[in-house]
């Protein structure tokens, strides 16, 4: 499934890395939104990724932008991930159903049981402004990310 820029962006709601909920709804209107899929937590490109954020949080995240990293992965794992590499960040749970929201935005590899890197910008309308997704070993580029939010 691919997703048209100009469509709304599937709504969602999952656990963070503490057992609260987040929903995609909830920034409406508020807060333009970049989710970040990642296939597993520990794993080394997509530490090198979000530790990369994580330095540079600020322009991923703050008064007008919020940063919601997913993987399939456990809450509990994601806890332990986010607590070692001290994100910021809300780091969601799409493990059950396994895979679910990773499936709304056509960034599940069935063959692997785990999303690949995916990354959406959504407008405070919950519009999908802009996307890009890179294979399983294939690491993201952050300036386009940048660019992509100084759009908006």
């Amino acid at each position: 499934m691919t997703l048209t820029i100009g469509t709304a962006a599937p709504e969602f709601e999952l656990s963070n890395q503490h057992g609260e909920k987040v929903s995609l709804h909830s920034f409406r209107g508020q807060k333009n939104v970049v989710l970040l899929f990642y296939p597993f937590a520990f794993s080394g490109i997509c530490t090198g990724e979000l530790c990369a954020i994580r330095d540079d949080l600020a322009a991923f995240q703050n008064e007008n932008v919020e940063l919601l990293a997913i993987s399939c992965d456990p809450m509990f794992a994601n806890r332990a991930f986010s607590e070692r590499e001290g994100y910021k960040f809300p780091v969601l749970s799409d493990f059950w159903p396994h895979g679910e929201v990773a499936k709304a935005y056509g960034v599940f590899d069935e063959t692997r049981g785990c999303a690949v890197r995916g990354t959406f910008v959504i407008d405070k309308a919950g519009v999908l402004c802009w996307q890009v997704v890179n294979g399983l070993g294939d690491a993201r580029n952050l300036v386009d990310y940048k660019a992509a939010l100084a759009a908006l």
